[in-house]
């Protein structure tokens, strides 16, 4: 049986350009990125973060008031 797995996914280009340059700042390869998002799932029963829309609405420009 094999010590590791592949996980293949599609992702912008840009988003992916921007975490692997934090993730380089931390020292932190994707792949072990990846493995410990993995892990927070499996401890967390689910993902390590709220999934919800954001309460502050998007205005209209008409709905916006002259200071705004």
């Amino acid at each position: 049986m094999s010590k590791t797995s592949n996980v293949y996914a599609r992702i912008e280009p840009e988003t992916k350009e921007q975490a692997e340059a934090i993730l380089s700042k931390l020292g932190i390869p994707s792949s072990v990125a990846i493995n410990m998002f993995y892990n927070q799932i499996i401890l967390n029963n689910g993902l390590p973060f709220d999934v919800k829309i954001p309460s502050n609405k998007i205005l209209n420009e008409d709905e916006l008031t002259k200071e705004e």
